[in-house]
């Protein structure tokens, strides 16, 4: 998991707010000793100074609506057919489809893996056609 962290942001470009801060949160000492280590062997990788912080996991806040699922939500199309699924904002939210969908647009997952979950995903033709383009196009 730490793996996918690293490579989902840029851990080596310090933060201007504590609001968009790179921020490790762990559950016990083990974790904690995990995330340490892998910051060490990043910075000697890399040779830059990593600025995640490492903290305590005390409490946890869902980010504002306007953050969840922010690469779904840029997709209009797509968005208003999830809409029509899940017309409670929190229920679209908490989707798995609404999370699949919003991780492909951001660019996880390949074409190979879409088609083959594409089905279950319970989309129009056009949507599905939709989805196929914005993966495809991030291939080239």
């Amino acid at each position: 998991m730490l793996d996918v962290f690293w490579k989902s942001h840029s851990p080596t470009i310090a933060s201007g707010s504590t609001q968009y801060a790179s921020i490790a949160f762990y559950h016990d000492e083990e974790q904690e000793r995990a995330i340490r280590a892998s910051i060490e062997s990043l910075e000697a990788e890399k040779g830059k100074t990593i600025y995640t912080r490492v903290e305590p996991l005390e409490r946890f806040y869902l980010a504002e609506d306007y953050h969840q699922k922010y690469s779904l939500r840029l997709s209009g199309p797509l968005l208003a057919e999830l809409q029509a699924i899940y017309p409670d904002d929190a229920d679209l939210v908490n989707s798995t489809v609404a999370a699949r969908l919003n991780g492909y647009l951001a660019g996880y997952g390949d074409a190979d893996l879409l088609e083959r979950e594409l089905e279950s995903y319970g989309l129009s033709e056009a949507a599905e056609e939709r989805l196929r383009q914005s993966v495809g196009r991030r291939a080239r």
